[in-house]
């Protein structure tokens, strides 16, 4: 299950799952080779459900103590949900199947761990953000409702703008309306954007970053842990070796001596005291 090719097997038949899923989406696809769609995409579920029913025989209760399995377990699970009736819905989510690319190719695994053990440090970013646009949104409805009350009427109206602007989206455009009535809008405009685009967003990637690093030096850590671990057994089996023959050499002088002419004879025994 663990050996490389079968894991090139896997990830193959996931790629070639995912096309079939989404030529599905076309209608001349559909008419032409819908057939031949719908069985590759039975075979492809077959298959995983086969996979993961080989896991779980060949880990036994281990299977149930990684949380990748867990992952892997709800995806074919939903995949093997009916398709009709009020859950057609599910038919939908057979795109999740892509997502087990995650659990199967190791680089991935590394960059979602590290996004997950980074969210303590973003919940308190993501704190901060709604704290300035919070108070932001208060400021743009009481000062700017009335000039465009398109994107300032209300406090849920200002706030989608505010988000809006952050991400850089015709931000010019709404300033500049803003502006025409009331100049000095600049001001509040460059500050917010300067605030939460340029420090708060940013904060966020330093956070992942540095997440991402741990997660590689903690790698690197262990891949080193694990060949030293190698090295010190094969020194063992080395030194146990060499103890052997040391003590079958030891043995062998001990019974042999050498013979003048180089032969090799027994070496006498002492004689009995009483003899």
């Amino acid at each position: 299950m663990e050996a490389r090719p079968f894991q090139r097997i896997i990830v193959v038949i996931i790629l070639v799952n995912a096309a079939t899923i989404g030529a599905e989406t076309s209608s001349v696809l559909t008419a032409h080779i819908g057939g031949f769609l719908h069985a590759v995409d039975r075979i492809t579920l077959a298959v995983f459900a086969m996979e993961l029913g080989l896991r779980v025989y060949a880990y036994r209760g281990a299977f149930f103590r990684d949380p990748w399995n867990h992952f892997d377990t709800v995806i074919v699970a939903v995949a093997l949900v009916p398709a009709a009736g009020s859950v057609s819905v599910l038919r939908a989510l057979r795109i999740l199947r892509v997502l087990r690319l995650v659990s199967a190719v190791p680089s991935m695994r590394r960059v979602v761990s590290a996004l997950l053990e980074a969210i303590p440090g973003m919940v308190s970013i993501i704190g901060l953000l709604v704290l300035v646009m919070y108070v932001s949104g208060v400021l743009a409805t009481e000062l700017f409702g009335r000039i465009a009350p398109g994107y300032f009427a209300e406090l849920p109206v200002s706030l989608f703008t505010l988000f809006q602007m952050m991400t850089g989206d015709a931000w010019s455009d709404i300033t500049r309306q803003v502006m025409a009535e009331r100049p000095w809008a600049w001001v509040f405009f460059v500050g917010y954007i300067l605030t939460s685009t340029f420090v708060v967003l940013n904060l966020f990637i330093a956070v992942v970053v540095n997440a991402m690093d741990e997660q590689s030096t903690s790698s690197e850590e262990q891949h080193t842990d694990g060949q030293l671990a190698t090295m010190l057994a094969e020194l063992a089996r080395l030194h146990v070796k060499i103890d052997a023959i040391r003590a079958a050499q030891t043995r062998a002088t001990g019974s042999c001596g050498d013979h003048p002419d180089g032969r090799r004879t027994s070496t006498p025994t002492s004689p009995h005291p009483d003899a």
